[in-house]
């Protein structure tokens, strides 16, 4: 069992690569023309197919935060964590049917620009210049590092920093092009990714089976999982009792059961598909229809997203119970590279393409909404009015530039301590902070004709300093037992209410300070968005998607309630 990467394994990498990169060369080329509109080469305006569109938003989604992390939390959890993915595809339907006509409609480009559309310039700004510092220090420099460090570890643990800029450049030539050529490529990541990580699924499973002596086979390795880890097949984490060991209550404190469901991963998944540049962006320089179809065939793709980052950690965990993963180091996140060692030459280099392929296409698509955003919202509206279409092109080029050094830097002796609360955490803590404000503010914006600039600025402020009063300190202030939630002990000497209900608290109160304040304005805000019923109508053959996609969930949680 050779945990390094043969000859065999790096020609497939080659490959990948090569493949990529003169696909991205080939859409840049034909779009040349791009560099003389911005908008075109920004948002790819009017050129991405719905199939371009929807494997974008994966490609841009799936990194080595879930790859690594998620499969961690199947080790540690089970398939419980499937409901961030399988509830992700309800969000974008939500996003598809209801958020997507009000953008479109408004001709809104960036979130920054919906907030000056529908509130004020102020509100603007501020957000612009917030989400510009949370995608370089926060997520830009979590994908590098902790894909750097996962690569590093297959290819033998000394190659981390060239690993880290081999990443960034590689990122930097496709970003370069423009989000057509992003978006195009990604198509390819998109196909690398689910085949390179269906393989290592199935790696996992006939090795389970040939360890516990049911033959390679996929199917009967799975029901191997199935009988030596009941638990790890439950949706629902029941609620700790007097008795509950420690490890049970950690695992409620990272997903609260029922309460799950009522409060926090509705916040998460619709703020993240639904207000959010890096991922919005992909659907807002389409129609409504190719938009629609986009998201709703990356929904259905995200219902295969457990079967490739989550199997394998379930898996990681019967193996190691039962003394045949001695090879597993770094707890619950070095699972999915644990289980990539059983990979045979040339198999293993694909996987690791799969895993690059998905660091890459999030790298991308995040420093070119980064650029984006400090173009449009920023640089042109307050730096250099008159630029030009193609100056504009050139300032968001040195913007992908800068911001991609930026993460580096920061990243080459990991300055902001990533490594220590790991990467997965480090994203969900800090966005998580902000998801209730930012979302009762989009929310609120869209639906409801009252709401008024200034308590759309009370919202974001309060809704961080609630998140931070729940989540740090409620329990020290208010105790452990009250109307509103119950703390637990987190087996660090402290009590701590589960973060998805932190996210719900937070939201319901700042969306009654919103409210409460918005009565005070006019009973129509004139910034108010124009709304019918007409945005919503659905063609038959969405609605068809649509029913599919819920029947395959609703299929699933009988299955695994």
């Amino acid at each position: 069992m050779n945990q390094n990467l043969a000859f065999a394994d790096y020609a497939v990498f080659i490959i990948y690569f090569i493949v990529v990169s003169v696909y991205g060369y080939t859409v840049y080329r034909k779009r040349k023309q791009d560099e003389q509109d911005a908008k075109a080469y920004f948002l790819a305006e009017g050129n991405l197919t719905w199939w371009a569109i929807g494997a974008s938003l994966i490609a841009s989604n799936i990194s080595a935060e879930q790859f690594i992390g998620m499969s961690g939390e199947g080790f540690f959890l089970g398939i419980a964590v499937a409901a961030y993915e399988w509830l992700a595809a309800v969000a974008l339907i939500i996003v598809a049917v209801w958020f997507i006509p009000v953008y479109l409609k408004n001709k809104i480009y960036t979130m920054p620009q919906f907030l000056k559309t529908r509130y004020n310039e102020s509100t603007a700004l501020i957000m612009a210049v917030f989400w510009l510092f949370l995608y370089v220090f926060v997520n830009l420099t979590s994908i590098l590092y902790l894909g750097a460090v996962a690569i590093n570890g297959l290819a033998g643990g000394e190659y981390l920093h060239v690993i880290m800029i081999g990443l960034a450049v590689f990122a930097l030539f496709i970003s370069l092009g423009g989000m057509k050529v992003v978006a195009y490529t990604d198509v390819i990541q998109v196909a690398v990714l689910i085949i390179g990580g269906l393989v290592t699924s199935y790696i996992a499973l006939t090795t389970v089976g040939q360890y516990f002596g049911v033959g390679e086979n996929a199917i009967a390795g799975f029901k191997v999982l199935m009988r030596e880890a009941p638990e790890h097949f439950k949706m629902i984490i029941p609620k700790p009792t007097a008795t509950s060991s420690q490890l049970d209550i950690d695992k409620y404190l990272t997903f609260p059961g029922l309460m799950s469901y009522l409060a926090g991963i509705w916040i998460i998944n619709l703020n993240y598909w639904g207000c959010n540049q890096y991922i919005t962006q992909r659907a807002l320089g389409a129609d409504l229809q190719t938009a629609r179809t986009g998201i709703l065939f990356a929904g259905m793709l995200k219902l295969l997203m457990p079967l490739i980052v989550m199997l394998p950690g379930i898996a990681a965990y019967v193996l190691y119970q039962n003394g045949h993963l001695p090879q597993l180091v770094g707890g619950k996140d070095g699972a999915y590279s644990a289980v990539l060692t059983f990979l045979p030459t040339g198999l293993k280099g694909l996987s690791v393409a799969a895993l690059t392929a998905a660091i890459v296409a999030s790298l991308a698509g995040k420093v070119n909404s980064i650029s984006t955003i400090y173009t449009l919202d920023i640089h042109k509206k307050y730096i250099q009015k008159q630029a030009g279409e193609k100056q504009q092109v050139n300032i968001g080029r040195i913007a992908v530039f800068a911001a991609m050094l930026l993460a580096v830097l920061f990243t080459w002796n990991d300055i902001l301590g990533i490594g220590g609360v790991g990467g997965f955490t480090y994203i969900q803590k800090y966005t998580g902070f902000i998801s209730p404000g930012v979302f009762a503010m989009f929310f609120l914006g869209m639906f409801w004709k009252r709401t008024t600039g200034t308590a759309a600025i009370v919202g974001v402020i309060l809704g961080f300093v609630l998140s931070v009063l729940f989540n740090e300190y409620a329990p020290m202030l208010f105790g452990n037992e009250t109307l509103l939630y119950t703390a637990y002990p987190n087996g660090k000497g402290a009590f701590e209410i589960p973060f998805h209900i932190c996210m719900g608290l937070s939201f319901f109160f700042t969306m009654l300070a919103m409210i409460g304040i918005s009565f005070a304005g006019p009973k129509v805000n004139p910034k108010a968005f124009e709304i019918d019923s007409e945005m919503f109508k659905v063609k038959p053959q969405t609605t068809v998607l649509i029913v599919i996609t819920l029947l395959i969930i609703v299929a699933l949680y009988v299955k695994f309630w």
